[in-house]
């Protein structure tokens, strides 16, 4: 997606937190690491164990600051943390209209690593939502990652579809659906599956409206995607299906997911793509 450069972004409350102290534990490289980062990409887990090592992440508080110099489309184009700066408040703009009493959450653009009540954010757990503290944790350095795997398709779309994602599970938080639905498990007609394809569903639904949302000044914040942009996005959510990512470890077992498969990742994705909101109730489907 493509923010208009004269739109104005700023004002968006994300923040950036610098380092807590630390540093990464050395463990398996090549393919085998990027299908765990994936899995900490796109489920919101912390599967950092698996990379194995000694001695792991250590991290603190760390100190925050407003993000700096995001204040246009242009300067959201140029910019990664400026880019989910303004994602943010394009998404925050959008379920304010979906939600009644609709409030945003904390999104936390994180430098290194930092303590949450959900653990450790850092480049090895990846983008995720921490419902206690109702905060979205994103290190940009993890789309490094997805471009090293999916070359142009973790373009600027991916991006925003991975935070969009994290903020699916924001309205999940405040609807009640977490309460509704707690986590039961693994499998394909698990709870936690159904959790994961109702946030890429609600990541659909305001992809799809994203271009109509507007500044104070009626400027449109993001151009309408284009179908190769779509394609992109639909493409690198078949890479992180579970049983993409568990054939690269050389099995795939259905009962172990925690996410969903490729085809139906892109198919949720896709629903609310195009029918909106309404249609991504994943709990009620037979067969998600």
């Amino acid at each position: 997606m493509t923010f208009n450069s004269n739109a104005d972004v700023s004002g968006s409350g994300a923040k950036r937190r610098g380092p807590g102290g630390g540093a990464i534990a050395g463990g398996i490289g090549g393919l085998g690491a990027i299908a765990v980062i994936l899995l900490n990409i796109f489920t919101g887990g912390d599967f950092s164990s698996l990379l194995g090592g000694g001695g792991g992440m250590q991290a603190g508080p760390g100190t925050e600051s407003e993000v700096e110099n995001c204040l246009t489309g242009a300067d959201a184009n140029a910019s990664i943390d400026c880019r989910l700066a303004a994602g943010s408040k394009v998404i925050n703009a959008y379920w304010g209209t979906q939600v009644q009493g609709y409030r945003p959450p904390q999104l936390i653009i994180v430098d290194g690593s930092t303590s949450t009540a959900c653990g450790t954010a850092s480049n090895q757990t990846g983008p995720f939502y921490c419902p206690p503290e109702e905060t979205v944790y994103i290190d940009p350095t993890f789309f490094d990652i997805l471009e090293q795997q999916f070359g142009d398709k973790a373009g600027d779309f991916a991006q925003l579809y991975v935070l969009a994602h994290e903020y699916g599970h924001h309205i999940q938080q405040i609807t009640g659906i977490f309460d509704q639905y707690p986590n039961n498990g693994t499998g394909p007609d698990s709870n936690g599956v159904r959790t994961e394809l109702q946030a890429d569903c609600f990541a659909g639904a305001w992809s799809a409206d994203a271009s109509r949302q507007t500044d104070a000044h009626g400027v449109a914040y993001i151009q309408p995607p284009t179908e190769a942009q779509i394609r992109d996005a639909l493409d690198a959510a078949a890479a992180v299906g579970d049983d993409h990512i568990q054939a690269q470890s050389g099995r795939v077992n259905p009962e172990s997911w925690t996410h969903g498969s490729s085809e139906q990742r892109q198919r949720w994705f896709a629903t609310g793509y195009q029918s909106g909101p309404g249609a991504c109730d994943t709990f009620g489907a037979g067969t998600p």
